[in-house]
């Protein structure tokens, strides 16, 4: 039987790479080996700043809720204890919302939150 040689799949696999370098600067964006490399740790960053990216938000909306808290005459750990002692289940990302959006609706969680606490 005949042999099958490789190199139809080494060249997709190489131009796979070379697709998802491209925009890199020089040998990165040319050479498969360099390449190789720059996309293998872009795509780790990328899985990376994923993570990163949730954290972020997460304390974007804890400081917004702290500010609007803190116009209400609260802190943000009073704040988020008096409306769990409330038995209010809204997340910190709606209530962001609301400190940016709706003043007085937030105004309204606060004083109940005030009452709880």
């Amino acid at each position: 039987m005949a042999r099958i040689k490789g190199g139809l799949n080494a060249k997709k696999k190489h131009n796979r790479v070379l697709k998802l370098a491209k925009g890199y600067r020089g040998a990165r964006s040319k050479q498969y080996r360099v390449a190789k490399q720059s996309v293998m740790r872009a795509l780790t960053s990328s899985f990376a700043g994923r993570k990163q990216k949730k954290r972020d938000f997460r304390s974007l909306w804890i400081a917004r809720i702290n500010a609007a808290a803190r116009i209400n005459g609260l802190s943000y750990s009073q704040m988020m204890h008096g409306l769990k002692v409330a038995g209010i289940d809204i997340n910190r990302k709606m209530l962001a919302e609301m400190a940016v959006n709706d003043a007085e609706g937030f105004s309204t969680l606060a004083a109940l939150a005030k009452s709880k606490n």
